[in-house]
């Protein structure tokens, strides 16, 4: 199995990406720049997290019409998987990759802790190592993760089971308090339709050694990596 993460000019979480893929995978993922215009042959495409262009304009604008995202677009569209944490899950909803889109967090202020999420809907590929209802913790650092999409866009994520994660208390419960950037129906990532992308604000490769605090994001790179070998 092969794999790519996406470097822009700012990313802060590409390193990280690496390391996370690297140990699941036992072989490093190809490092592809955003400038350059063709994908090697891969399996997954990770875009990471991060400030790409400095966040000029509006998070993800800049970095969503490099010359790398058709590709990525692309492959997407053939079906190959892609997981787009924080930054990347930003990338992903300005060029339509994914519905909605995400705004300035509700308390106006950046926000880095660890946080804990329900898992609301079953995906083998991405969260298989989960389960329905459990709760797992992830860090988050973003100041623009504030979900929004409209009624109808939200009912269908529901309806379709698009919904990945949400925003819970230590219990696992999903509440009004729990929901830390005003995120609507406290939604902390989702899928496309197809159900080969996933976009999420939390870091699951921040939390992949006990040394960090825990094994959840282990535990999803795992699986990931393993659903697709």
């Amino acid at each position: 199995m092969k794999a790519a993460v996406i470097v822009f000019p700012g990313s802060n979480c590409d390193r990280d990406m690496k390391v996370a893929i690297e140990q699941s995978l036992g072989s490093s993922p190809a490092m592809v720049w955003h400038g350059d215009t063709d994908l090697p042959d891969t399996d997954l495409i990770a875009i990471p997290g991060g400030f790409s262009y400095g966040d000029y304009l509006r998070c993800g604008a800049i970095a969503g019409n490099s010359p790398i995202m058709r590709e990525v677009v692309k492959r997407a569209a053939a079906g190959v998987p892609v997981l787009a944490v924080c930054n990347g899950f930003q990338i992903a909803t300005e060029i339509g990759m994914l519905p909605g889109a995400l705004l300035r967090n509700a308390n106006q202020k950046f926000i880095c802790k660890d946080v804990n999420l329900q898992v609301v809907s079953k995906n083998n590929r991405f969260i298989g190592g989960f389960e329905i209802g459990q709760s797992v913790r992830f860090p988050v650092a973003h100041h623009d993760g504030n979900y929004f999409a409209d009624d109808e866009t939200l009912q269908r994520l529901k309806d379709e089971g698009q919904i990945a994660f949400k925003y819970a208390d230590q219990d696992g419960m999903v509440t009004e308090a729990a929901n830390i950037n005003g995120s609507c129906n406290n939604i902390a990532g989702i899928y496309n339709k197809a159900g080969n992308i996933l976009g999420l604000m939390p870091h699951p490769e921040r939390l992949i050694d006990a040394q960090l605090g825990g094994l959840d994001g282990k535990i999803f790179f795992d699986n990931l990596i393993n659903s697709l070998s």
